[in-house]
């Protein structure tokens, strides 16, 4: 079963100006996000938080994709997608982030999203076109865009 990144990514849960102070504060950004749209239980940022301490979620090319331990797939609702850009940059162990890619999974699914969004990656432009979108609409047809590639 392939899981569409398009399906899984409201529209709502693409915010492009967010500023935050450390890689802390972007995870509960992210969690913030993942709360409004209704795809995680309130505990689930703390499973965030934890996978953050355990290994820490930075992917290379300016991005992080927090989400969850295992164990707190229980308290996510449905499989949702949340992009935040921190147009500033957050620092994430001496690394810079500018986009966080938060993934709330129920299944396995997260294992299909993260290949999909290393295609955007491990090519340079689109990777750069992630970090320096502006608008919400452009996020979700780059993403949606991977789908099909």
């Amino acid at each position: 079963m392939t899981t569409n990144i398009g399906g899984v990514l409201d529209i709502r849960a693409v915010r492009m100006r967010e500023v935050a102070a450390d890689r802390a504060a972007a995870i509960h950004r992210c969690a913030d996000v993942l709360e409004e749209i209704g795809a995680v239980h309130p505990s689930y940022r703390e499973a965030m938080l934890d996978r953050e301490w355990a290994m820490s979620t930075y992917v290379g090319e300016g991005v992080a994709i927090p989400h969850g331990l295992d164990k707190s797939r229980d308290l996510v609702r449905r499989d949702s997608l949340a992009v935040l850009r921190f147009p500033d940059g957050v620092d994430w162990e001496g690394d810079r982030v500018t986009v966080c890619v938060a993934i709330a999974a129920r299944g396995d699914g997260h294992v299909e999203l993260l290949s999909q969004l290393a295609r955007i990656l491990l090519d340079p432009g689109r990777a750069e076109a992630l970090r320096a979108a502006t608008d919400p609409a452009a996020v979700l047809a780059m993403l949606e865009e991977s789908d099909n590639s």
